[in-house]
């Protein structure tokens, strides 16, 4: 169909709709790097100090082999405007935090900390959590041991390898958040 000039509001872009899949891929010959592609594009990732694994367990290191969907988006509202996604939002708060004891019953669930508390908090001093897209591995159900925290984030100035998420660019993951959305498909592996 051509337009011919005419006005296009009625015209739907792919842009204006959520991602259908996303892949992440490891580098050959560098198991704690890789790529996220999306619609054809490459953008470079740090993923798990223990590669990507089919076996992840708490604590290995592994980025976990398989599909999986983004449940929301956690961002530093104090640090940055709120970014234009599909996903639903969260701003994180100083209380946020991530149960990773497989021994709680909150196992791989956001929790509230009060003050001097242990546990992984969102909040941190560094940048690697001002985005965060939670995704959902290990959560339906939810087996203790098989891995808690696994995020998309920002990465490291030097890429450095991750505890298990996958971790990019600032310019890269404000990209992928205008066109992730909840029926995204993220495959690793």
């Amino acid at each position: 169909m051509q337009n011919f000039g005419l006005s296009t509001s009625c015209t739907t872009h792919s842009r204006d709709r959520p991602l259908t899949a996303i892949r992440v891929r490891a580098a050959a010959g560098r198991p704690q790097r890789g790529w996220l592609i999306a619609e054809g594009q490459a953008f470079p990732v740090a993923i798990g100090r223990g590669g990507i694994r089919a076996d992840k367990r708490e604590g290995d290191g592994g980025t976990p082999k398989g599909v999986f969907r983004p449940i929301r988006l956690w961002w530093r509202s104090d640090r940055h405007p709120r970014p234009r996604t599909f996903l639903p939002v969260r701003a994180i708060v100083p209380a946020d935090a991530w149960c990773e004891d497989p021994a709680d019953r909150r196992y791989n669930r956001p929790i509230r900390l009060m003050s001097g508390a242990g546990g992984d908090r969102l909040t941190r001093e560094d940048h690697l959590y001002d985005f965060i897209i939670e995704i959902d591995h290990n959560t339906c159900p939810r087996v203790a041991g098989r891995g808690s925290a696994v995020f998309l984030h920002l990465a490291r100035d030097n890429f450095g390898p991750t505890a298990g998420c996958v971790a990019m660019t600032r310019p890269a993951m404000l990209r992928l958040l205008r066109r992730i959305g909840p029926q995204t498909r993220i495959e690793i592996g």
